[in-house]
């Protein structure tokens, strides 16, 4: 039995490979990386990536919720590209370490979706 595990092909990827890369605006500007994601249940769909943003080796970090469909692959970057500048980024909706948001909460992950002007899911 082949006992390779595969964790990346043409389309799917794993979520231990997703974590950690890099975030870029349109620019070329690096962002952040990608700290975690948040699966739909009902769905299995992608909903957002949390990208860390800011501080330095994890101090002052703060962790950005992106709704996964502003996120494009590009592999020429070996990251993700978002049409977001670094201004915009600083007022999205964040918050920091130990402090993550209720979730369950429909309103806000309502105000992230409005906040890139999506439409919630």
């Amino acid at each position: 039995m082949n006992d390779i595990a595969v964790n990346e092909t043409v389309n799917l990827i794993s979520a231990d490979k997703v974590t950690g890369t890099a975030v870029y605006n349109r620019q070329g500007d690096k962002l952040g990386s990608v700290y975690d994601v948040m699966l739909n249940k009902r769905t299995g769909q992608v909903a957002y990536a949390i990208m860390s943003f800011g501080g330095f080796l994890g101090m002052g970090e703060s962790y950005h919720p992106l709704p996964w469909r502003t996120l494009t692959y590009d592999t020429r970057m070996g990251g993700y590209i978002v049409d977001i500048d670094r201004s915009r980024l600083e007022a999205a909706p964040y918050y920091n370490a130990g402090s993550e948001p209720d979730w369950s909460d429909r309103a806000y992950s309502q105000r992230i979706d409005e906040y890139y002007g999506y439409p919630p899911l």
